[in-house]
């Protein structure tokens, strides 16, 4: 290679040569503190070896003003080297030397095993080979810089250009005592960087880190795996792991390597199957991608499982992100332990952040919806899914980027500020979280490293009969620890008080959705998942451990039994609680609208719909849920789904929901149900704001509702007799429950201090008056504190303006009794005036 000229430098210092043996010699010049001085070249000849690290000294510049004197080799050696030379400032002219055996290699050179493996993408160990080593005769510098013209070590008293060895590859051996800190200046076609080098660092991760994750009980995982920017032995870039024990090699693209990865290949850590670089230099809001050799050599481009900002879909790259949120509701999170969400008051709005006011970003959701929920009372709101799904019709419940809310509405500290500002107004929110499965996206989970990975290994249980995706490997530690650690994630880092998991009977039953030969047995030849159980178990465990005040919540369609008992306490089955702090009561929600669907004249045949959730009401700790299930789909939205005219649709709206909020239980009510919407929800436009326009001529009809929901939360966060025994029995005592010719159901709830509220339903479209209830006989009198028939509702007005006082006449198994009005399709609370 023709050397390069250099500008004037002054001349180095020589030091004495040294004869080692009688077919050997060599010069070796005495590098100086100063940039100016250079290395002398040191030659060697001798017969060649396989091993790398044997062979002999090359063809490597120095800069120096001219090349240090080369002794020729004894007449008797075998073959002799040109010496080595370091970027000399003019050309110099070869001394003459003899001619070299042709297999002699600089000992810089890489072997082709190690260059092919590298250029394939498919080297385990890169660090091994670039960057700084010692030799025997110095330290041997190597880098791979595809595209590079030109690439020189920089240090203290030293700037050496390194041989262009072909293909990107560039080294040198320079007589140096040891490894110094250096950087490298890269010359490219109209561009030189000066970079420093990705493989002189050490791993970012310990010892500690990889034990907890091959344990599956690294409980902070996001902060080992990912893209995480850092300052590493002083120097600013961004650490890069990944989890893909069957991949042969794993490289970072991104747009600040312009999408080719080949100079950034990464390390494995041992058996861990963790790949990891530091990348100097690479800060926030770059875009990556881990492009990934399989095993039969293939590649593939994926997405970072604990990417914690993504691209906005339909892009699929990873965002490196850093946060800079400043929380501001000290006050929410010190009393949010305060009281147990089944001991507590827990009114829950659910809604599609996206769709409900559709455009809006976090942000501007911020503004908005505190004040609305607030206006209305909830206590909660809860979220349909954040993270990032690649498919707005999935509603998110198809998630590709589970350490990252969807991009579509903001960054992810946009998103903590919406959570901040719910809590700032006192408000909770939960989020809606789906470990159950994840879609097949190519670019995502799905085979991520060439085999099965996140999924199980055997089809059969891989895969998702009802939604053409793939169920997770619960039984795999390191896949576990990666949905334990996302629950806490979402709580640590975002502040979510509450999970609503999804689909929690799909993961319990081996055999859900399945026949009879697509599912294998457990190994005590029954239908149960033990591994699904068991991450449940120890995701609640972990959560409740580590986040207090926070409840998790389950969506289990089925009589499984103990969701809510404690995980160490084993019921009759033999196995112990999954521990959750809530189920949604599916059977009530199905009976319950069942009963309301049927005409008044047909409702008795149904009166047990609306009594039986009663029998188990206590077998666990449950949330009454009107939520977007039953409201899409052909089902029709709540006020549509009931019989009659507008005016009896409305006034059964009403009452159901004057009995929702009454019965044992927490209370659950998708968007557009508090203003009796008549559509359909669509994600596409979200719920029908228009119906409250004053110029809208039934806007009153619907303003009544939602002015209803307003007086329904009022009073109910008011009276510890609607929530504090939700869960005892002691809080509830039939009055009337077997009044099936009346369509009339009356029952007691009771506070832990014993002040009781009568509620009563009539869901005939008749007044009924006079109407005897037995009631306790240590209350003087009952005031009427809610009736979802008052005009400012749209209803009729018929109520019972005065306080009701008892009669000495036992009624209904009570001592004493009273005699009510009820309106026509409506619900009563009545309290001791």
């Amino acid at each position: 290679m023709t050397p390069r000229p250099n500008p004037p430098a002054k001349k180095p210092k020589s030091s004495k040569a040294k004869a080692k043996a009688a077919d050997k010699a060599a010069d070796k010049a005495k590098v100086t503190g100063k940039a100016a001085d250079k290395a002398a070249d040191k030659v060697k000849a001798e017969p060649v070896v396989e091993d790398v690290r044997a062979e002999v000294l090359a063809d490597v510049r120095a800069e120096v003003t001219e090349p240090a004197p080369v002794t020729p080799a004894d007449a008797s050696t075998p073959s002799a080297t040109p010496a080595l030379s370091a970027m000399p400032v003019t050309p110099v002219t070869p001394v003459p030397v003899p001619e070299p055996v042709q297999e002699v290699r600089s000992l810089a050179v890489l072997d082709r095993a190690d260059r092919e493996r590298l250029l394939g993408g498919a080297h385990h160990d890169p660090h091994a080979v670039l960057g700084a080593h010692p030799v025997p005769d110095g330290v041997v510098f190597r880098v791979l810089r595809p595209y590079a013209l030109a690439v020189t070590v920089v240090a203290e008293g030293l700037r050496a250009e390194l041989h262009d060895d072909g293909d990107g590859f560039f080294s040198a051996v320079l007589p140096l005592r040891e490894v110094p800190e250096y950087r490298l200046t890269v010359e490219y076609e109209g561009a030189v960087q000066d970079v420093e080098d990705a493989y002189r660092f050490l791993p970012t991760l310990g010892d500690l880190d990889l034990h907890l994750f091959g344990e599956g009980r690294h409980e902070q995982l996001w902060t080992m795996l990912g893209a995480e920017p850092m300052e590493h032995q002083g120097v600013s870039g961004t650490r890069f792991s990944v989890w893909a024990p069957n991949a042969r090699g794993v490289r970072i693209s991104g747009s600040f390597n312009f999408w080719d990865g080949t100079a950034f290949p990464m390390r494995s850590l041992g058996s861990s199957g963790v790949w990891e670089l530091f990348a100097p230099g690479v800060r926030e809001g770059e875009l990556y991608k881990f492009e990934i050799t399989r095993p039969d050599g293939t590649k593939t481009m994926r997405a970072d499982p604990m990417a914690r900002r993504t691209e906005l879909p339909p892009a699929t790259s990873s965002v490196i992100h850093t946060s800079r949120h400043e929380w501001q509701d000290e006050e929410w999170m010190a009393r949010r332990a305060d009281r147990p969400a089944h001991e507590a008051p827990f009114s829950v709005y659910e809604l599609h952040l996206a769709s409900w006011r559709p455009g809006l970003t976090y942000r501007q959701l911020a503004e908005q919806l505190p004040v609305y929920i607030s206006d209305l009372g909830f206590t909660h709101v809860e979220l349909m899914p954040v993270a990032e799904h690649p498919f707005g019709g999935s509603w998110g419940y198809q998630v590709t980027g589970f350490y990252a809310p969807t991009a579509r509405l903001g960054t992810p500290d946009d998103f903590k500020y919406l959570v901040d500002a719910l809590h700032r107004a006192g408000i909770g929110v939960i989020m809606d979280w789906v470990p159950a499965h994840f879609p097949r996206d190519e670019w995502a989970l799905a085979e991520f490293d060439g085999r099965p990975l996140y999924e199980h290994e055997d089809p059969l249980r891989a895969a998702h009969p009802d939604w053409g995706t793939l169920e997770f490997d619960y039984g795999r530690r390191e896949v576990r620890n990666f949905l334990v650690a996302n629950a806490v994630y979402w709580c640590e880092e975002f502040h979510i008080d509450g999970l609503r998991v999804d689909a929690v009977a799909s993961m319990l039953y081996l055999d859900y959705s399945r026949e009879a030969g697509q599912w294998t047995p457990n190994v005590h030849g029954g239908r149960e998942n033990l591994d699904a159980v068991a991450f449940l178990q120890e995701m609640n465990a972990t959560v409740y451990r580590r986040e207090p005040g926070v409840v998790t919540i389950a969506e289990e369609s089925t009589a499984w039994d103990g969701v809510t008992r404690a995980t160490h306490h084993i019921g009759p089955g033999g196995f112990g609680g999954l521990g959750f702090g809530l189920k949604w009561n599916m059977g009530w929600m199905h009976d319950s609208l069942d009963y309301v669907s049927h005409e008044p004249v047909h409702r008795k045949y149904h009166h047990h719909e609306m009594t039986f959730s009663m029998v188990y009401a206590y077998s666990e700790n449950y949330v009454l849920p009107i939520s977007h299930d039953e409201v899409v789909h052909g089902k029709r939205s709540l006020v549509s789904k009931l019989p009659g005219d507008w005016w009896q649709q409305r006034a059964t709206h009403r009452a159901y929901l004057g009995f929702m909020w009454a019965h044992p239980g927490k209370q659950l009510l998708f968007m557009g149900q508090e203003f009796a919407q008549g559509a359909e929800w669509s994600e596409a436009h979200g719920p029908d704001w228009w119906l409250l326009d004053p110029s809208y001529g039934a806007e009153a009809d619907h303003r009544g509702v939602r002015d209803l929901v307003r007086d329904l939360n009022g009073v109910y966060r008011e009276m510890p007799a609607l929530w504090e025994l939700d869960t005892d029995p002691a809080g509830f005592g039939w009055v009337a429950g077997d009044a099936a010719e009346d369509n009339v159901f009356a029952f007691l709830r009771f506070g832990a201090d014993g002040v009781p509220l009568l509620a009563v339903s009539n869901f005939s479209p008749v007044v009924r008056h006079e109407y005897r209830l037995g009631v306790p006989d240590d209350v003087p009198a009952w005031h009427e504190v809610l009736n979802t028939d008052a005009e400012r509702y749209g209803g009729g007005g018929v109520a019972n303006a005065d306080p009701v006082k008892p009669d000495a006449l036992a009624w209904h198994g009570r001592p004493s009794s009273i005699r009510v009005t009820l309106p026509p399709l409506s619900t009563l609370w009545l309290r001791p005036a």
